[in-house]
């Protein structure tokens, strides 16, 4: 599906890189995919797509701040309605939840500012151009490996069985070392950007 992938560009640098699907929705909260990986599973499994859904913009650490994921959600937004979409909904990963790890994102949603705006950049930018939140979703996406591969990904030993923190994560990650496996459920937020 090219058509719906796209980069941000200044010149020859790529500021940001935009993925997205197309799926079939039909515009409640109920009907929403089971976060990126039920969004991935319904738009390549089901015919009928409505609605663009957003799969992540990456921004390299050394272009942020320029305002390149703005402009790439904007990009996301114009891309659905060059194709008769009718909405472009987003599993929005806050940028400030790995400060809050223990907190269930179903309340880190909802903090807000004493500007009444939300309290986590990320979705603040959503709401700032228009994005109504939908819903929390604390199982979006599922990532699994062996003891040794977390240990690598994160730079941090996991001695013994048990729920740990790390570094950029989310939430907890859950480490079995019998079983040789440690579990992470990362949480998104659904937004919904009419187009």
């Amino acid at each position: 599906m090219p058509d719906f992938q796209f980069h941000v560009v200044d010149g020859d640098e790529i500021l940001a890189r935009a993925r997205t699907i197309p799926l079939r929705w039909d515009g409640t909260v109920e009907d929403l995919p089971a976060g990126i990986d039920g969004a991935i599973a319904r738009g390549f499994d089901e015919g009928g797509a409505n609605t663009l859904c957003a799969l992540v913009i990456m921004v390299p650490r050394a272009v942020r701040s320029r305002g390149a994921s703005r402009r790439a959600l904007e990009g996301m937004v114009e891309i659905a309605g060059r194709h008769g979409l009718s909405a472009l909904i987003a599993p929005v990963r806050p940028s400030w939840k790995e400060r809050y790890p223990l907190t269930p994102v179903e309340r880190y949603a909802e903090w807000r500012r004493d500007d009444g705006l939300l309290f986590d950049p990320w979705l603040r930018t959503h709401e700032r151009l228009g994005a109504e939140m939908l819903a929390p979703e604390s199982r979006s996406m599922r990532i699994t490996g062996s003891v040794a591969e977390w240990e690598e990904w994160v730079g941090m030993a996991f001695p013994e069985s048990g729920e740990y923190t790390f570094p950029g994560g989310l939430t907890t990650l859950t480490v079995d070392r019998e079983a040789d496996v440690g579990r992470y459920w990362e949480p998104n937020v659904w937004m919904r950007h009419a187009v």
